[in-house]
């Protein structure tokens, strides 16, 4: 099995060196697709010899899908720039470079959140389909929150170790990308002809804050759990706020 690993990239010279080095090992190809970063993306890209292409952005699952054009290998290991892996999911990778068995192949994500692991709050395990074979695959989803299509006859099957997350920073780095999620998942529902009430909002957020901050555990992730469940019950609050805004126009 040989693998081309594939990156989406826009001003992440904080996280692209990290990302790289951890797959250097198992990716027989790396491809960086960059929506015209002005930072040291590019260079620092350059300096590891990777592919690097810039497009315009078109969307997660656009943007990805033409990755998955320039793939020359069989397989495609998907992967995100604020993300790597531990040595345990990397030497898991190695081991089915051996096989040539067609599979789709899904890893458990670990968080670390403003400098803390995230092992509750509804967070972990984060579990996300990155490797696939290129032939029959694509991705799915307008907006947000796309997904990958594979052929039926393939079987799923969970590789051990951790696709490590650095997700945020700071507290207002999380509620920035939360609020642009909310943003494009509020004009997915809306193009998909859903409603909000007036209340609908804040019973969501509330509903949100409990969820995550009692039922999923993130109490015993200490002040960042209780971070984690504010901001997305703030964030919450934001989509169906923009949603009905949308309505209204």
């Amino acid at each position: 099995m040989k693998i081309s690993a594939t990156i989406i990239t826009l001003n992440e010279e904080r996280n692209i060196d990290r990302c790289i080095r951890s797959i250097k090992d198992v990716a027989d190809e790396i491809i960086v697709l960059d929506a015209y970063s002005t930072d040291r993306t590019e260079s620092i890209c350059q300096e590891h010899g990777v592919v690097f292409e810039k497009r315009e952005w078109e969307g997660y699952a656009a943007s990805k899908n033409y990755l998955n054009s320039l793939a020359n290998c069989d397989y495609i290991l998907s992967i995100d720039a604020d993300e790597a892996l531990d040595d345990e999911l990397r030497n898991a990778i190695l081991d089915l470079k051996k096989l040539n068995d067609p599979e789709v192949y899904t890893v458990s994500r670990l968080t670390n959140y403003c400098g803390k692991w995230i092992k509750h709050s509804g967070w972990y395990p984060d579990v996300k389909l990155r490797l696939f074979p290129k032939s029959g695959c694509s991705w799915e989803g307008e907006f947000v929150h796309e997904e990958l299509v594979y052929p039926v006859n393939l079987t799923v099957q969970q590789l051990t170790g951790h696709l490590e997350h650095f997700s945020y920073y700071s507290f207002k780095g999380h509620r920035a990308r939360a609020d642009k999620y909310s943003t494009l998942t509020a004009m997915k529902m809306h193009k998909a002809g859903k409603k909000a009430s007036i209340l609908k909002p804040y019973l969501s957020g509330f509903t949100r804050f409990i969820s995550m901050y009692l039922l999923n555990g993130g109490i015993r992730d200490g002040k960042m759990g209780f971070k984690i469940a504010q901001i997305s019950a703030q964030s919450n609050i934001f989509k169906y706020k923009e949603l009905r805004r949308l309505n209204q126009q």
